[in-house]
């Protein structure tokens, strides 16, 4: 049986992974003292979850993004070579490769575009981990996960949900968009089967995301469905809109330019790379039901 240790169990895709990966998973705090000697002899997979990457009072500084996304992965990686575990997993982004809006599909092989503090903190790590030397039994993975989303999500779908569910019309009518996202379920699930299957597959960079893309307004429509009401699509000139998001930028209002690229610009990633490795025709969860399975989750909770 697996004995996996996973750093950043209390964050949202940890708590999720100590819930649905198989074995036994040990959450580890290191901001415990003396961490590091508390390490069970015995654990062979080392999960690195550990990561900042909001700010929604804007005030974190580039040193606060660089301390959690590279500099405890540099400390977390040397524990692991000391150790003898076998698998080191990092949870990177796929901001280490771009964070707004690309023409192409993105592979591994696509050339990065980190524009912030968090994305290029996350390229930084990557370059590190993938420049180290590993010794003979020792595998490296790093998953470059699209925005996750489920039960307890904080980020923007949030936002999106309780603007939509206070009846406020949606005002993002006039840009059409498509972008993958992944569901914590199909996460956990590829986790699991790297774990399984690592001695198979070739160690590297691979992205984690659903099969399919969704539009801004597929989204807003599984929410109508959900909530069984017929939900108000505005569709203003866009130059109106993005007048609104500078104007956001500047006092605190629900829409801001970060936030209108997000919800209205192309991000399609491919997940054909982690699918051949794993000899995987399609993820188990759908991106339609997976995003169904979250909008009820708000609703459950009252978000």
């Amino acid at each position: 049986m697996n004995k996996t240790l996973l750093f950043g169990s209390n964050g949202f895709l940890g708590s999720h992974l100590k819930e649905k990966l198989d074995g036994e998973v040990i959450g580890i705090n290191i901001r415990e003292q003396n961490w590091q000697d508390n390490l069970p002899d015995d654990a062979n997979v080392f999960i690195n979850c550990i990561g900042k990457a909001h700010d929604h009072k804007g005030i974190a500084t580039e040193r606060d993004f660089y301390f959690a996304n590279y500099n405890v992965v540099k400390v977390l990686f040397e524990e692991f070579l000391k150790s003898n575990a076998q698998l080191f997993i990092h949870i990177s982004s796929i901001a280490a490769v771009e964070e707004n809006e690309r023409t192409e599909v993105l592979t591994e092989d696509s050339v990065g575009n980190p524009q912030s503090h968090y994305g290029k903190s996350k390229k930084a790590a990557e370059e590190y981990l993938l420049k180290q030397s590993l010794p003979s039994g020792k595998k490296l993975f790093i998953l470059r996960p699209t925005m996750i989303h489920g039960e307890g999500d904080k980020g923007n779908l949030t936002l999106l949900y309780k603007i939509i569910s206070k009846g406020i019309p949606y005002p993002l009518g006039a840009f059409k968009n498509s972008r993958t996202f992944v569901t914590v379920d199909n996460v956990a699930f590829l986790m699991n089967e790297i774990i399984k299957r690592y001695k198979e597959i070739e160690g590297g960079i691979y992205h984690i995301t659903d099969d399919e893309p969704l539009s801004t307004k597929k989204i807003i429509e599984i929410i109508g469905e959900a909530k069984d009401k017929k939900l108000i699509i505005l569709s203003p000139p866009k130059f109106v809109i993005n007048s609104l998001a500078k104007m956001g930028d500047m006092i605190s209002l629900p829409i801001n330019s970060k936030r209108v690229k997000k919800m209205t610009s192309n991000l399609i990633v491919s997940n054909q790379k982690i699918k051949q490795a794993l000899h995987l025709d399609s993820l188990p969860i759908s991106a339609e039901n997976g995003m169904k399975k979250t909008i009820e989750s708000f609703m459950k909770h009252k978000n």
